[in-house]
């Protein structure tokens, strides 16, 4: 599913497109995507975007949240009068709205003219319809789950101290480890397996037993490998695009995720997929030991 650097790309472009506008309308299409009543966030204002791990939050000048985790297909989509030239994806499945879309929300400018603001939406799209979106009393973000028990993210609160902790202090496989989203926000499955491959870290090490160098080395490739996809607007592997509908680019420079059968870019051997916590997992057993 989309990871840090897809929902961190989302969440710069609806920061871009959607603060300062009001919610005017809300129209639900699939009633098991929205918990809460949209009468609480109809005519307030988006005053503010945040992240968490995988979860982004939409901030209301009502004191009122629209939080939501976008899962494996989820997508934000904006769609006003100044992106009406920019092409949508394959993966968005055709014109907005369409059969994946499931919310709609009407937007407006307090100060544009009507005919200005006509065709300004952002769009909800949900293929597998796994995600979710809340709406909630914005001091209240922390009594759902997903937000509470979020770790520690890499550029935000992650430093290498409390990364040394997490790994020195595990018996479970390294791997299965960083992806926890209870241990560290925000690394799913395509960025531990690059992240450890740069490292040159077998993922099925015993977490516990890296040593101090090799802990250093995996925390700078994570960030690393973030940092980079982040450059490139994310991986569009599946179905992720941006907050224009636009795709990202990771998928196409991905080190060892995916690439099973073909050659390792550092030795030339042939990268391996096994499963391991039960997900997909690809390295190079010459380069990572």
């Amino acid at each position: 599913m989309p990871e840090l650097p897809e929902v961190e790309t989302i969440k710069l472009g609806l920061q871009k497109y959607l603060v300062g506008r009001k919610i005017d309308k809300v129209e639900v299409r699939l009633s098991k995507i929205v918990q809460g009543d949209i009468k609480n966030i109809e005519g307030a204002k988006i005053i503010g975007i945040r992240r968490f791990g995988k979860g982004l939050v939409i901030d209301l000048d009502n004191k009122n949240s629209i939080a939501a985790h976008i899962k494996l297909t989820g997508q934000f989509i904006y769609r006003g009068p100044e992106t009406k030239k920019i092409k949508l994806s394959p993966k968005v499945g055709g014109g907005l709205p369409n059969s994946r879309t499931h919310v709609i929300f009407k937007l407006k400018s307090q100060n544009a003219k009507a005919e200005e603001e006509s065709g300004t939406y952002l769009y909800y799209n949900d293929l597998r319809q796994f995600g979710w979106i809340k709406i909630i009393e914005t001091s209240k973000l922390n009594d759902v789950s997903f937000f509470r028990d979020m770790g520690p993210e890499p550029f935000k609160d992650l430093t290498l101290e409390i990364f040394n902790k997490i790994i020195s202090s595990s018996n479970t496989s390294v791997k299965p480890l960083i992806m926890d989203q209870k241990k560290i926000g925000g690394i799913g499955n395509i960025y531990a397996n690059d992240a450890l491959y740069d490292a040159g870290i077998d993922p099925e090490r015993k977490a516990k037993s890296l040593s101090e160098r090799e802990i250093k080395k995996l925390y700078e490739s994570i960030l690393k490998i973030l940092k980079f996809s982040l450059k490139i607007g994310g991986a569009s592997e599946l179905n992720f695009v941006n907050a224009l509908g636009e795709e990202g680019k990771y998928q196409n420079h991905s080190l060892v995720y995916g690439r099973a059968g073909q050659k390792c870019k550092r030795c030339g051997g042939i990268i391996k997929k096994i499963f391991l916590g039960g997900r997909g997992t690809y390295s190079c057993s010459a380069c990572q030991k």
